[in-house]
This record gives structure tokens, C-alpha cells and sequence, in this order.
């Protein structure tokens, strides 16, 4: 199946310039959700992953159903108080101030191996936040999943030294 061609485009959208790349078309599309699932987990599948971690919020819709499948756990990175227990966090720069990203304190345990999965790579800046609070919480990224890759933004780059796959690949 090509999942290129279960994503909507959308220009100009959400302001001119920008060519939005729509998943709700490609998660709406039962066999099209399966098989990127069944993709992401068939490439974990031999790289020993104790945990499964995803940003807010669309990487819990890729990652939840990868952890699910491998019948491993699912830790949520989410925004300042968001999540109920004690906490740690990273502060990370956006294009115009910064931002804050959070686990629960005891979600990951010293040296699990772990795999991020979320929905879009695109300048790698939230991405490479969430490798520093794994790393911070003692936990080791063994690879970073994407369902769509935006190349031209040079995410990738800013991930250097990770394993970085992704199922679609646009150049904007």
C-alpha cells in the first residue's frame, strides 16, 4: 500500500506558505492505520524495546497501538501540568520562545531501551527534547519513528547519532 497517497495535503494551511500534511485521512482509513502500524512495529521488532514513548498528542496515535502490539508499555510526554504524579522535565527552544515537555518521574526505569514514536518529523526540535528527558530519566533511545518525514526542514540533522525511520517522506 502507498501511504503517500492516504495523506492529505493541504496548502496554505495553517497559513500561506505552509503545505500541511493531513493524517486524520490516513488514521481514518482502517486498512491504511493497520498497516502503518504493522510497519513500525515489524521494524522494532528485532531491536529489544522495553518501552514505548510518544509525544503529545499524535504520538500517542501511532505509538499506543505499536506498544499494544508488542504487548510492551506506553509512556506519555505531555506539556507542564498535564500529568498527575511527580514529574521531570525538559525545556526546549522554539522558533519564537521556549517550550516544556514532561514524564512521569518513575516512567521509565534505568536502562530500558526505548523506541519514540510520533506522527511527523519536521525541524526535530520537540523530538530531540524528548531524547533528552529519556535520556535524563536513565532510559536509552534506541530509535525514533515517524509516520511522515518533512526532509527538506533537516530534522534529521538535528538528530544525529539516532536510528530515524519514517514511513512517508516529503520534501515540503
Amino acid at each position: 500500500m502507498n501511504l503517500r497517497e492516504k495523506i492529505r495535503v493541504i496548502n496554505d494551511f495553517p497559513k500561506k506558505g505552509i503545505s500541511f500534511k493531513d493524517i486524520t485521512t490516513l488514521i481514518g482509513d482502517g486498512e491504511a492505520l493497520k498497516v502503518s502500524i504493522d510497519k513500525i512495529t515489524d521494524y522494532l521488532k528485532d531491536k529489544n524495546i522495553d518501552v514505548v514513548v510518544g509525544p503529545e498528542s499524535r504520538g500517542f496515535i501511532f505509538g499506543v497501538p505499536v506498544a499494544y502490539a508488542m504487548g510492551i508499555g506506553f509512556v506519555p510526554v505531555r506539556k507542564p501540568g498535564k500529568l498527575p504524579g511527580e514529574t521531570i522535565g525538559v525545556e526546549y527552544s522554539l522558533e519564537y520562545g521556549t517550550d516544556r515537555l514532561e514524564i512521569h518521574k518513575d516512567a521509565i526505569k534505568p536502562g530500558e531501551r526505548v523506541a519514540v514514536i510520533d506522527d511527523l518529523l519536521a525541524t526535530g526540535g520537540t523530538i530531540e527534547a524528548v531524547t533528552k528527558l529519556i535520556e535524563q530519566a536513565g532510559g536509552e533511545v534506541v530509535t525514533l519513528n515517524f509516520a511522515i518525514e518533512l526532509t527538506e526542514l533537516k530534522g534529521r540533522d538535528k538528530l544525529n547519532g539516532y536510528d530515524v525511520m519514517s514511513l512517508v517522506q516529503y520534501d515540503i
